[in-house]
């Protein structure tokens, strides 16, 4: 991709309007929002009374059990499915489920020991799964067409594409008339990756916002010995914390401002939420604004933003107003060389953060609240912890977390690359485009070869939370100067404030095949801001 002139657009920003766009000025107007405490998107507003925050407790997610582990290998079998949940208290949501729960069931994995899920589609729509974060064969990847489809779906070349019709582009598949008749489909995760904390989710093209929306995303841990041997806070201690937010219908279904609500036909959303969707329910584990009782000792937060748009600032305070550091261990892919102590932690759409917080020094049915800098009214609270009892506590946050990062160097990048992320015209429409064009699925974007070392310049108008698949990047610096604090480790996800610029440096060191990088809004995702990645 060369690099080619985009069309700004006028901020929308928390008080919602349309995509307005603003020609060459755009970038400059974004640049000065970069200032303002806010995210890129408009906020739905819900129909039904909504509980009091920190009342409801945390669920945990349920950890899957192999249906073999015959071979070396751990087999898993998970069908999605329509359910009706209580997410609200004593209110049944319909949801679109990974198992029948939300967030689907997690899925637990040691580094160097295989893993299979065979996912079984009985949804009423075609569906992808993608391990996002996962070192993964082209073939399981999850490409946006490489389709499950449902017992009874008629004429699957008839999905949208940007305005092209058919299938393309089908990420290692060798044969693309597959895809016509396959109702289940077998994912090969080989775990050649460090511990971290990964997750799973929809990524069919054109609709995985409201897919992701309706319920389809579940974790996905990969553990090794090393690790477990550090002595971080662990079992009980040890908390995933899924945060996304969603908004409620007067009858208590999710309300989403799809142009179809059947998911079918017409990608795409309501003009006023061309930039993203908000909702003003903050969940954690599926549970609104959740309480979760704790020892007075560390804990490890292993926490995703898997929201479609929103952006969070988290950070933990007492009641008494005091706030507690947030001890950075670990990033999208692994653990960090070493600690790094942050008073908040800014977290975009997709990333991972793992950190250790202590609450020794809180009094007995004291209370820490997690709230968002960036949030207003009830979005600025997400969940709290009370403090139940007084624990030993053998855990410990070593000097030295990990010795296995890569220590790539500018000299060895074999090419640069500069990419923009910015709104534009698709189809004559709204869009969001990478240098200047839409996704294609036929399109060869870019192409690197297995082993190269490249750095890639990204530059954003507005909030874009940039991923790459199947491998992970050190960022290198933002705007020019060096990077932020959070920016530590091995990452797969950047989040570029308005107006930002930022370098990040990879070695395409995994498999051969078709990859994709995107941004991360998933609104933003399903209207064009997506690229194809070849690696030969």
């Amino acid at each position: 991709m060369s690099e080619t002139r985009g069309i700004g657009r006028r901020q929308v920003l928390g008080i919602g309007g349309a995509l307005g766009l603003l020609g060459t000025t755009g970038l400059i107007t974004a640049a000065g929002l970069a200032r303002r405490p806010a995210s890129t998107g408009d906020q739905l507003r819900s129909g039904v009374p909504l509980p009091p925050a920190f009342q409801v407790p945390l669920p945990l997610p349920s950890v899957l059990k192999p249906v073999s582990t015959k071979g070396g290998v751990d087999r898993y079998e998970i069908t999605q499915r329509e359910a009706s949940l209580e997410i609200l208290p004593g209110v049944s949501t319909p949801m679109w489920t990974y198992g029948g729960t939300f967030p689907g069931p997690t899925i637990e994995a040691r580094r160097g020991r295989p893993v299979v899920v065979t996912h079984h589609n009985e949804l009423p729509v075609p569906t992808v799964v993608h391990l996002h974060g996962g070192r993964t064969p082209a073939a399981s990847d999850g490409y946006p067409t490489d389709l499950v489809l449902p017992k009874d779906w008629q004429d699957p070349a008839a999905q949208p594409s940007h305005g092209m019709s058919g299938m393309h582009g089908m990420g290692g598949m060798q044969d693309p008339k597959a895809v016509v008749t396959r109702l289940t489909r077998e994912y090969t995760f080989p775990m050649d990756q460090r511990p971290t904390l990964l997750w799973y989710h929809d990524h069919r093209m054109d609709f995985t916002a409201p897919a992701i929306w309706r319920g389809l995303a579940g974790l996905h841990i990969v553990r090794d010995d090393a690790e477990d041997s550090l002595g971080l806070p662990s079992g009980p201690r040890e908390l995933p914390l899924m945060i996304a937010d969603r908004a409620f219908d007067d009858h208590g279904g999710l309300r989403y401002p799809s142009l179809d609500p059947g998911l079918r036909e017409q990608p795409g959303v309501r003009e006023a939420y061309l930039a993203g969707v908000f909702g003003d329910v903050i969940l954690v584990n599926g549970a609104p604004w959740p309480v979760h009782e704790v020892d007075a000792a560390r804990h490890r937060l292993r926490v995703l933003n898997a929201s479609n748009a929103r952006h969070y600032d988290l950070e933990a305070v007492t009641d008494d107003g005091r706030r507690l550091p947030l001890v950075q261990v670990g990033a999208d892919q692994g653990l960090l060389a070493s600690p790094v102590t942050l008073r908040s932690l800014p977290i975009g759409p997709a990333e991972r953060y793992d950190v250790v917080v202590d609450f020794t020094g809180v009094p007995i049915g004291g209370r820490v609240r997690i709230l968002n800098r960036l949030g207003e009214g009830r979005t600025r609270d997400v969940m709290a912890f009370r403090v139940a009892r007084k624990a030993a506590d053998p855990s410990r946050v070593p000097r030295v977390l990990a010795h296995d990062l890569p220590a790539w160097r500018r000299s060895d990048a074999v090419r640069t690359r500069d990419f923009s992320f910015r709104a534009g015209r698709m189809n004559g429409g709204h869009g969001w485009l990478i240098n200047g064009l839409p996704f294609d699925p036929a399109r060869s974007d870019v192409t690197t070869r297995l082993g190269d070392v490249e750095v890639w310049r990204l530059i954003a108008d507005v909030h874009h939370p940039v991923h790459l698949h199947m491998v992970g990047f050190n960022v290198l610096s933002r705007g020019g100067a060096k990077p932020l604090a959070h920016d530590a480790g091995l990452k797969d996800t950047v989040s570029l404030r308005p107006g930002e610029s930022a370098e990040i440096i990879t070695r395409f060191d995994g498999y051969r095949g078709r990859y994709l990088f995107h941004c991360h809004n998933a609104e933003h995702e399903d209207m064009g801001m997506m690229a194809n990645l070849d690696v030969i």
